[in-house]
Formats: structure tokens, sequence, C-alpha cells
């Protein structure tokens, strides 16, 4: 039935579809809706698209009513209904409460008295407040177990409530039971003051969403400018290869899908954003609505009941929300093609072979992968694991251990290959000499990674880039911050160079005498506080040029 009942449901609002409309991807929403999604404050810059699917749509859809969908949903809930109202008739024939004092036939009870342990009908409530008696007794609507209102201990009434330990107690409790010395308060003041308190959180709550929304903003106007500066690249790449002669097509094809890669990646990185950002604020509203339906009830002690056992009663602290850095979009790579291909134009023997025309994806090797570190499916993605560090991490948060090899190794040759680190506060990433065969694990030697003599690596953290090898560390001067790194292994001359891949600036070159074939290694570090939960990802083109073949023709 939860499968039937979900698939009835709209993505967007959570509720029943109402006026259900289909895209061309088949996914359903509610009519207003879709409208709402596709209608923000500046609709030039917000095209139509599938909130499921993200695909993009038409600007010229016409959305029409799915009406079997709308005759199933109608159908659905009267049969819910229906079922729900005969399980209520049910529920209440079997719990009706009785009044205790009536003797021949009870009838039902409207109040109980705490005091007298007794449920009262209407007639015997009317006339046990008229009894002078009995007017300070603590009277409350019909319940059916008196004592749930009573403190166990002492089976005194639940007047007080204990500020320290956040529960209901006695009088009692606090002058000589468990209590004692702890500052307590009247349910109706302490309800009050963590009403006020809630109301408070949900105003944080309502400030956060207003500035995730504000960041979705922002992420979606550098959508529209990456895509709309990569066109105006390719334009105008596709112009100047125009003039240069036909030898030149296969230059030209690497150059356009490293565009084609570059806007695909940053695409994806800015979907990321969105969802994290969109993932807040469903939290948020659920959260919203939670507490909206504690602010309605009544019953004092049900409510401090209901608040102290969901942990609401400490004020909301909220990380604050980091604007999105636009320099993240910085087209700088696309300029970088632009320069080569005019470079290219004025001395064209002097700029090959491309250092691009080496680009490489390894693909990771999971078995050589850190417990703490997870593979995405197509071995192109390292990530840190999403769980709680230790209390006494030190301030530079890696440790050489957890790495993880890439599967394919080299031997001889020029090989280059990039690793996208984004906005990542502290990254690791290098080679390693070891043996061609993984099951010799004593080979590789993942404990010592950087802190060796066979291993080369480039660490970033606290702002600053560190040279690593065999113990020995090299502050590097750089002057923007990397984003994509390049790495360039030529065996041949024992170099191994890191480059900021997007400007093709070097960074460092390292003399590497060994041997062995050496494995790339990558590191994403330990996530702390959640600031270091991004991957490290392998960027990749879908047909590199093998430049071995192309030189032939010229």
């Amino acid at each position: 039935m939860g499968t039937v009942e979900e698939s009835l449901k709209c993505p967007i609002c959570q509720d029943f579809f109402t006026e259900p409309v289909s895209l061309q991807c088949s996914h359903n929403f509610c009519l207003s809706c879709i409208r709402t999604v596709w209608e923000p404050d500046d609709s030039s810059l917000s095209p139509l698209f599938c909130p499921e699917c993200q695909i993009l749509l038409p600007s010229d859809l016409t959305l029409e009513i799915n009406s079997d969908l709308q005759t199933k949903v109608k159908d659905f809930t009267t049969y819910r209904r229906a079922g729900a109202e005969q399980q209520s008739n049910a529920t209440t024939a079997s719990s009706t409460i009785r009044c205790d004092h009536c003797i021949e036939m009870p009838l039902v009870a409207v109040k109980t008295c705490l005091t007298c342990d007794a449920s009262l009908c209407q007639a015997h409530a009317q006339l046990h407040q008229l009894r002078s008696a009995l007017r300070e007794h603590t009277v409350v609507d019909a319940i059916e177990d008196p004592l749930s209102l009573k403190c166990r201990e002492h089976r005194d009434e639940l007047k007080l409530f204990c500020l320290e330990d956040k529960v209901a107690v006695c009088c009692l409790c606090v002058l000589v039971g468990a209590h004692k010395h702890h500052k307590a308060a009247q349910l109706q003041e302490a309800s009050a003051d963590f009403k006020i308190l809630l109301e408070t959180r949900m105003n944080q709550l309502l400030q956060r969403r207003s500035e995730v929304e504000h960041v979705i903003k922002d992420l979606e106007s550098l959508y529209s400018q990456t895509v709309e500066f990569t066109s105006d690249f390719k334009e105008k790449i596709s112009d100047k290869y125009s003039r240069i002669r036909v030898v030149l097509d296969g230059d030209e094809r690497l150059m356009m899908q490293i565009i084609d890669a570059e806007e695909a990646y940053m695409t994806e990185w800015l979907e990321a954003q969105r969802e994290i950002m969109e993932a807040q604020i469903k939290e948020i509203d659920t959260f919203r609505a939670s507490s909206k339906s504690l602010l309605q009830e009544t019953n004092n002690l049900q409510f401090l009941e209901q608040i102290t056992s969901q942990n609401l009663c400490e004020p909301v602290d909220l990380a604050p929300i980091q604007d999105v850095n636009k320099d993240l979009c910085d087209p700088e790579k696309l300029r970088t093609i632009e320069k080569l291909v005019d470079d290219l134009s004025m001395a064209l023997s002097q700029h090959f072979p491309r250092m691009w025309s080496y680009l490489c994806s390894p693909a990771l090797d999971s078995k050589t992968a850190h417990p703490k570190l997870e593979i995405s499916p197509d071995n192109k993605q390292v990530y840190w694991r999403q769980q709680p560090t230790s209390e006494g991490q030190k301030s530079r948060p890696y440790e050489s251990q957890y790495s993880v090899l890439a599967q394919e190794c080299f031997s001889n040759g020029q090989h280059y290959w990039e690793v996208i680190v984004q906005d990542k506060p502290f990254w690791l990433i290098g080679v390693s000499t070891g043996s061609m065969n993984h099951k010799e694990s004593k080979c590789l030697s993942l404990s010592s990674l950087g802190i060796n003599d066979t291993s080369w690596c480039i660490y970033y953290g606290d702002g600053q880039y560190l040279a690593c090898h065999d113990t020995q560390e090299k502050q590097l001067t750089v002057e923007k911050r990397v984003k994509k790194l390049g790495i360039l292994a030529n065996l041949q001359r024992g170099e191994l160079s890191f480059y900021d891949a997007d400007a093709l600036t070097l960074l460092h070159t390292f003399c590497v005498q060994c041997t062995g074939p050496l494995y790339p290694l990558f590191n994403p570090c330990i996530d702390v506080k959640g600031a270091n939960r991004q991957p490290l990802t392998l960027f990749w083109i879908k047909e590199p040029w093998d430049w071995t073949v192309d030189q032939d023709h010229m």
C-alpha cells in the first residue's frame, strides 16, 4: 500500500496530486507545483526543466491534465478515507471512558479529577466543582490513565518542570526527591518559555531557508554563465581553427572535447551544490512542520514531554552558510585554450605536442583503498566516508594511509592526468612506486606515502601548498588557488611535474629516479565537521587524441 500511495503523491509538495500533469520524461507533478518551480523572480534565467531528472524541456511546452492519474488519486483517497472512518469508529467504541461515580449505568466521562483519581460524567463533574472542599482539586479532560499525569514515585500531581533534567516533576521531587536542589518552574511558565524558544528556532530556520534559497539562485546564475561562456568559447575556437590547415583537425577535436568536459564537470558540480542546498530546505521544512504541530498543543505536559523527547529544548545552532564562490566557475582553462590557438597560428611547430595530448584517465583501484574511503561506481571519484572524527583531531587533517592507488601504472613514455579538487580545503595527490601485482601488498606501503623515498606528492591544507618527498616538505608559492591539479610524468627524463591544470602553470617538478612502475595516488583527506566531504575527481574526455598516430601526417 505504501508504494501505491507514494506513486500518487507529487514529489514537490509531498501530497496527493491535484490536477496532475505529465512531462515528456514521464514524471508527474501538480499543475500548481510545477508552475511555481518554473516561475522564479527572474524567469529569463530559468529554462524549463524536470525537478526530478533535471532534463531540459521545450520553452513552448503545453501542460495537460492527466485524467487517468487524477481518477486513480480520487479513488485511492476515497477508499482510504472510508477505511479510516471505520477504524476510528471501532477505536472510539472500545476506548470510551466511563464515570466512576455512576452506580447502575455509568455514563461517558468528560472530566478526570487527578486528586481523586476518578473520571466524572457531566453531572458529577458539575457537582464536584460546586463542593467547596473539592474546588482545589485538579480537574482535566477525561483520560484513561490518571496516573500518567502523576509522579510515579510520590503519587503526587506533576505541577513543576525540572529545568536541569528537562522532565515534569511533582513538588516532593524538588523538595526531597531525586530533583532536590534542581531549578524548577511551573508547567505553564516552562511551557511558555519553550514555546518562545521554539518560535525563535522556527524564525532561525526560516532565515536559514532564505539564505539557502539565495545560494541556489547564485548556483543557477553560475550555471547559466557556464553554459554561456562555454558556448561562446566553442564558437571562437571553431572560427580560429577554420583558418588553420586541415592537418590540425586532430588538435581542434582535442580542444573542443576539453571544453565539453569542462562544461560537464562544472555543471555536475553546480548541480551537486544545488542538491545539497535543496536537501537543507527539505530538512528545514520538515522540522518547521513538526514544530508548528507542537505549537498547537494545548496540554502543557504533553507539549513538554514531546519537546523534550525530540530534543528541542536547546536553541538551534546552525552553521553559517558559505556564499557561492563565483571564482570556481572562472573560465580560465577556456581562455588558456584560446591563447594556445592564437600562439599556434604564429608558431605552429613550437607548440606540438600539447600536454593534453598525453591526457589519460586512470581508474581507481578499490582494492588498495583505505577502509574509510569510498570509491564511486565508475572508479573516477574517491570520498572520505561521512562518519564522525575523534575529538582530538590534529590541525593537519590527513594521514598518508588514507589513500587509494590507480589501477594503471606507468613504466615508460609520457603520461598526463588531471584531478579536480575545486574548493576542497585539504587534499594530497601524487605518485608512488610499487609492484605490478597488487596482491603483493607489502610492496605498496600506503602507510608511508609522501614521506618515503619512493613517493612524490603535493599536499594542500590551511591555504598552503607543500611538495612532499622522503620526509622533506617544501612550501610552494601559488598565486591563485588551484581548482584542478595536473600531473605530467616524463619517465624518459625522470621528471614528475605538477601544474595548475586550468592555466597550465608549473607548480613544482621532482627528479624521479626509480626502476619500478609509478602508480598515481589520491588522498581526499579527513572530513572535519563536514567541511571536506567533497570528492577528488579524475578529469577525462571521451576520445583522447593519440599524438603518436597523428604526428605521422605532419
